[in-house]
């Protein structure tokens, strides 16, 4: 699943959580000092993803009449075009490989700064931060699901894309995570 810029703060606060209730290691700093860290580098993250996907657009468009002769799938280009900027900038598109990347990097920033301590192997660690990423994307779609289907069934309809649709949507998602132990 691809993150988005919507999804990284209940990330960050779950690997917070997630960290903070693990036996394996001691807290030397508060949770949100945790939860900022893993914000900062999620968001980091996404971005390069995003800015990537701009190149490669960029790129389409400036070869879109040769892509209409030849009748090429702009789509497929669009890939194409994307894993060769990304692996010339170092960038990991494969979301197992990601996820493992960027829980190395967030245990490295939260060791760097003093607010963890363990004697046990990083990997064990890495793993409690993977596991807080890979869960809340596979859950989050079902949690989606069941959030739109609490809207629908609200005596008064609410128009989707409407502000009070938003509000409405994000306590609930909120109230959602906070029932399945993400926040």
């Amino acid at each position: 699943m691809k993150l988005k810029l919507t999804h990284i703060s209940h990330v960050a606060n779950k690997i917070a959580l997630d960290i903070a209730n693990s036996n394996l290691l001691e807290l030397k700093a508060p949770i949100e000092n945790i939860a900022n860290t893993a914000r900062v580098i999620l968001e980091e993250d996404i971005k390069k993803e995003a800015e990537i996907d701009e190149k490669a657009k960029s790129l389409l468009e400036e070869n879109l009449d040769e892509i209409e002769f030849m009748r090429a799938d702009e789509r497929q280009l669009f890939w194409m075009i994307k894993r060769q900027i990304a692996e010339q900038e170092n960038f990991l598109l494969s979301w197992e490989d990601r996820y493992s990347d960027i829980s190395h990097r967030i245990l490295d920033e939260i060791s760097l700064e003093g607010f963890i301590k363990f004697s046990i192997s990083e990997n064990l660690i890495k793993n409690i931060i993977f596991k807080s990423i890979d869960s809340y994307s596979k859950i989050y779609e079902e949690i989606e699901d069941e959030v739109i289907e609490k809207i629908k069934h609200y005596k008064r309809k609410i128009l989707v894309g409407t502000d009070e649709y938003e509000l409405v949507f994000e306590k609930l998602y909120e109230e959602e995570l906070k029932r399945k132990g993400f926040l």
